[in-house]
């Protein structure tokens, strides 16, 4: 398979959503504090802010080094369980949310450091020339699937 690279079309200043950026994904969780250790001890996130609403308990994590991406916790109540998968191929069953992507230096590596710290990894790292990336996927301890993305 030969390597692609994505071409990006130019961007559509006079569009009436051209302020419109991408900001956070929220992430339901049964456990506050349970969720907010994991991220910020595997994957060495920052909290950014935390807060109450209503019976749930709120926060916001970024990246170690990364102010651009927040995930928002949304923790409290009575969540329902979610399916977690050992295997991304069976993760790709269900419709809807999928996972969230990550951009690394080192796909090996960076899952190599995950390994190290616990965290449950979802099969082997490989490439995808047809978009010029070489993926690995690994889960938090809810089974919301992470994607590590690197450059071919």
């Amino acid at each position: 398979m030969e390597k692609t690279t994505i071409v990006i079309p130019p961007k559509n200043t006079q569009s009436v959503f051209a302020n419109m950026r991408g900001a956070h994904v929220a992430l339901r969780v049964p456990n506050y504090d349970k969720t907010k250790k994991w991220y910020m001890e595997k994957l060495d996130f920052r909290l950014l802010h935390e807060w109450p609403f209503g019976n749930l308990q709120l926060a916001y994590l970024a990246p170690a080094n990364d102010d651009t991406f927040w995930i928002e916790l949304l923790a409290g109540g009575n969540p329902e369980p979610k399916t977690s998968y050992r295997d991304l191929n069976e993760s790709l069953h269900p419709a809807g949310y999928h996972h969230i992507c990550m951009d690394v230096k080192s796909v090996d590596d960076t899952l190599a450091q995950l390994r190290n710290r616990g965290v449950t990894i979802l099969g082997e790292a490989f490439d995808l020339p047809v978009i010029g990336k070489r993926l690995g996927f690994f889960s938090d301890l809810w089974g919301n699937v992470i994607e590590l993305s690197e450059a071919l």
